[in-house]
């Protein structure tokens, strides 16, 4: 699937873009990898690991049309990873958020037909189900945007898929790393916005491993859902520092109690190890979601809503660790 092709991750420098680079280059012969990114000093960090003659580093940002274009040129698979994804900074910036998140979609639809790559999917998360902040509002429009794109391609080759996950263990920015040094610089207390507050956890190689698998399974329009566990955050504190007190300080602006990955008016199938959300409009193909381009089958299932409050499968602390210790 990935030997001898041309790939490109735009915010190819975060923690997906590092694990993702390093399982290809491993596990499989790419011709080139072109890291798309707009950080000077991370690129610079990511070649010190990667300095591959495989690997291309190329400085830009989603939100310009014409260098992501030319950045395209030749490229057979694009991961788009790149988006402002802080919360709390999102309500602050709104239009940032929104040139980043939905225009940049756009740009990266636009190029990726004109340059007629075979295969995109896009990274979402669980705040685009039922959006009550702006960045999840965002990402809801991006996932619409990638999905639709499905029926701009003509007679081109191109499809698009969009893959949604939950809160990505020990990834920059998120609550374990947060945890931890707060931890190491010793802090008396843990904060928790909430007592019952709870999230669906997953690895970054397990996020990683289930895009590269996505890529096999995609015919065009799919939103791929991974079956996850719940945990909840004050369990997550305890189980990183059973020693420290707990501290209450309120949800943030634009905050859930409990996260959401599929809402019970999405029309879904569900397979072994992972739901597909079907598209609500007709492409130019025919497409049979209940069997997947691997030959696996699936089930449609209604009235189903998957919520990391309500989920049937908890992690427990020693698992948790095992996690962390990966």
């Amino acid at each position: 699937m990935f030997s001898g092709k041309n790939i490109l991750i735009t915010g190819g420098t975060g923690s997906f873009g590092k694990k993702y680079t390093e399982i290809i280059l491993k596990e499989y012969n790419p011709n080139k990898i072109i890291i798309y990114s707009r950080d000077e000093f991370k690129q610079f960090e990511m070649k010190q690991k990667f300095d591959d003659k495989r690997m291309r580093y190329f400085i830009g940002n989603v939100r310009d049309k014409e260098r992501l274009t030319r950045a395209m040129e030749g490229v057979d698979i694009v991961i788009h990873a790149a988006a402002l994804k802080h919360v709390p900074v999102a309500e602050y910036n709104p239009m940032e958020c929104i040139k980043t998140n939905i225009n940049g979609a756009e740009n990266v639809i636009d190029a990726a037909i004109k340059n007629e790559a075979e295969k995109v999917i896009a990274l979402s998360s669980d705040k685009a189900a039922a959006p009550i902040n702006l960045y999840g509002a965002t990402n809801l429009a991006s996932d619409k945007l990638f999905v639709a794109a499905n029926n701009m391609v003509g007679k081109r080759k191109t499809r698009f898929a969009v893959v949604r996950y939950g809160n990505v263990i020990g990834s920059r920015g998120s609550v374990v790393p947060f945890f931890v040094n707060l931890i190491k610089n010793g802090a008396k207390e843990l904060p928790i916005t909430h007592p019952e507050m709870t999230r669906f956890l997953i690895t970054l190689e397990e996020g990683v491993r289930f895009v590269l698998k996505d890529f096999e399974r995609m015919k065009g329009g799919e939103i791929f859902i991974p079956k996850l566990p719940s945990m909840k955050m004050v369990d997550l504190a305890k189980c990183l520092a059973p020693e420290l007190d707990i501290k209450i300080i309120g949800i943030r602006p634009g905050e859930k109690l409990h996260e959401v990955m599929i809402t019970r008016d999405d029309s879904i199938i569900e397979f072994d190890d992972h739901f597909v959300i079907k598209p609500t409009i007709n492409f130019g193909f025919e497409a049979d979601y209940t069997i997947n381009e691997l030959g696996e089958k699936g089930k449609e299932k209604e009235g189903f809503e998957y919520s990391s409050g309500t989920n049937d499968c908890w992690l427990s602390c020693e698992e948790f660790t095992k996690d962390i210790e990966k």
